[in-house]
C-alpha cells in the first residue's frame, strides 16, 4: 500500500522502541491531558446550556414573554387593552393579573409570598401552571369562593393541605375603632403547583382575579396584561413594536429586560468555565512541544541521515509536524467521544452517584433546579474539538522548526 514519505515517517515515530518508552510515556500523557480537558469542556459547557435552558423553560413556564401595564402603573380598562393587543402579530395569549406581596398565616407558622389574581381560563393561555397542579385545579379558583392555590414548597413550609383554612394579610389598611388593622382574609387551599423551582413553589400563591381585586381594593383595574409570543427570542424586537404601536397609551416589557442580570450573569458564567477549562486543554497541548523536543533529540541522527538522503528541511518540519498533529487528533477525538458521552448521560451518572454515596449536590432550598440537566449543542462541540486541534498544531511548529535546523555534518560527525 502506497503511503506517503513525511507522514509514513512521522506515524513510525509515534511507535515507542525500547529504549524511548519514557517519550512514549510522554506522549500517551499529553494524549490523556487533551482528551481529559475536551472531555470536560463539552461537559460542562453542556450542563450549562442544560441549566439555561431549564431555567428559561421554567421561568418563562411562570412568568409572561411580555407584560403590558398602563401609564400609572395598573389598568384600568383591560378588556378594551386586551382586544387590541390579541390581535397584534406574533401575540398568541392575553391574560389579566392583579399582583401584590402578602403575609400568610396558618396556625403557627406565617409566611411573605407574592400573591396573583388570575383568570382561570385565561392564565392557561400564558403559563403553564395549570399543566402542572400537583393538587386539585385552577378551575377551582372561582370569583366569590376565596379559595387559593398554593406552591407545594410554600404549602409544606405552612403545614397545610388541601382544604385546609389560611389567612391572608394585606398590606392595605382598615380603619377601625380599634385603630389601624391590616386588611385580613380567609381563603380555603383548594390545590398545589410545583413547577420545580425553589423561587416559584416556595413564594408564589395564586387566587380568582376577584378576589385579589377586592383584596387589594381595585374595583375593575388590574396590575397588567401578560402575554404570550409565539417566539420568546424574538420578544425585545416585538415589545418594541407594540409599545411603538400603543405609544402613550401602555407600558410594555419583555422577559429579557425583567431577567436581564439573571440571564447575563448565566452567559458570563458560560464564557469563563470555557475559557477557565480551555486552559487545560491548552496545557496539555503545549505538553506536545516537551514531547516533541525529546523525539526531536533522540532522532537528530536519523533526522541526518534522512537529510543526507535528500529529505528538505520543509519535509523534515513535516514529519514532526505529522507527529504532534495525530497526537492533538487522537486525543482531541477521545475527548470528543467522552464528552457527548458524559453530556447525553450526565443526569442519569449523578443520580447514581448520588445514591451510591447518599448525598445531594444540588437540594432544592438552595438551587433553582434540584437536579442536573445536559443539553449538548452541536456547534459547542464543533468549536471545542476545532480548538483542541488548532492548539495541538500549534504547539508542534517550534519543535519542528528546530528538527528542520538539524545539521547533518555536526550530527554525523559524531556518530
Amino acid at each position: 500500500m502506497f503511503k506517503p514519505l513525511i507522514f509514513y515517517i512521522g506515524l513510525r515515530y509515534t511507535r515507542a522502541k525500547r529504549r524511548t518508552q519514557f517519550i512514549s510515556f510522554i506522549t500517551l500523557t499529553s494524549v490523556f491531558g487533551i482528551a481529559l480537558g475536551v472531555t470536560a469542556l463539552i461537559t460542562v459547557l453542556s450542563v450549562m446550556n442544560g441549566f439555561e435552558a431549564e431555567l428559561r423553560e421554567r421561568i418563562l413556564g411562570m412568568t409572561s414573554h411580555a407584560t403590558v401595564t398602563g401609564l400609572n402603573g395598573q389598568l384600568d380598562n383591560w378588556p378594551e387593552a386586551e382586544a387590541k393587543i390579541k390581535n397584534q402579530p406574533h401575540v398568541e395569549g392575553v391574560a389579566p393579573f392583579i399582583s401584590g406581596q402578602v403575609m400568610i398565616n396558618a396556625d403557627r407558622r406565617v409566611s411573605g409570598t407574592m400573591l396573583n389574581g388570575i383568570l382561570p381560563d385565561y392564565e392557561n393561555k400564558v403559563s403553564k401552571v395549570g399543566a402542572n397542579m400537583v393538587e386539585g385545579r385552577l378551575s377551582d379558583l372561582t370569583a366569590g369562593s376565596y379559595n387559593i392555590v398554593l406552591g407545594a414548597e410554600l404549602a409544606n413550609y405552612l403545614g397545610v393541605i388541601v382544604g385546609d383554612k389560611i389567612t391572608v394579610i394585606s398590606p392595605q389598611i382598615n380603619s377601625t375603632p380599634a385603630g389601624i388593622l391590616p386588611r385580613m382574609r380567609r381563603f380555603t387551599v383548594t390545590g398545589l403547583f410545583k413547577v420545580g423551582m425553589y423561587e416559584y413553589d416556595r413564594n408564589m400563591a395564586l387566587i380568582h382575579l376577584d378576589d385579589a381585586a377586592k383584596l387589594y381594593r381595585m374595583d375593575t383595574a388590574v396590575s397588567g396584561l401578560r402575554i404570550k409570543l409565539d417566539e420568546i427570542f424574538n420578544a425585545p424586537r416585538i415589545t418594541r413594536e407594540l409599545a411603538s404601536e400603543f405609544y402613550g397609551e401602555y407600558v410594555v416589557s419583555d422577559w429579557t429586560q425583567a431577567h436581564s442580570n439573571f440571564f447575563r450573569a448565566v452567559q458570563t458564567e458560560k464564557r469563563v468555565m470555557f475559557i477557565i477549562l480551555l486552559l487545560i486543554v491548552a496545557v496539555a497541548a503545549f505538553n506536545i512541544v516537551s514531547t516533541l523536543v525529546m523525539v526531536v533529540t533522540d532522532k537528530r541522527g536519523d533526522i541526518a541521515i534522512l537529510k543526507t538522503q535528500g529529505l528538505t528541511s520543509r519535509a523534515v518540519m513535516g514529519i514532526f509536524v505529522v507527529l504532534g498533529t495525530i497526537i492533538g487528533v487522537t486525543g482531541t477525538a477521545i475527548g470528543t467521544l467522552g464528552g457527548i458521552t458524559l453530556a447525553l448521560n450526565a443526569s442519569t451518572i449523578v443520580r447514581k452517584i448520588e445514591t451510591f454515596f447518599q448525598v445531594n449536590f444540588l437540594p432544592a432550598d438552595v438551587y433553582y433546579i434540584s437536579e442536573l440537566p445536559s443539553k449538548l449543542v452541536l456547534t459547542d462541540v464543533y468549536a471545542i474539538a476545532g480548538m483542541a486541534f488548532l492548539l495541538s498544531l500549534l504547539a508542534t511548529l517550534y519543535p519542528a522548526w528546530q528538527a528542520a535546523k538539524v545539521n547533518p555534518a555536526e550530527v554525523l560527525r559524531y556518530e
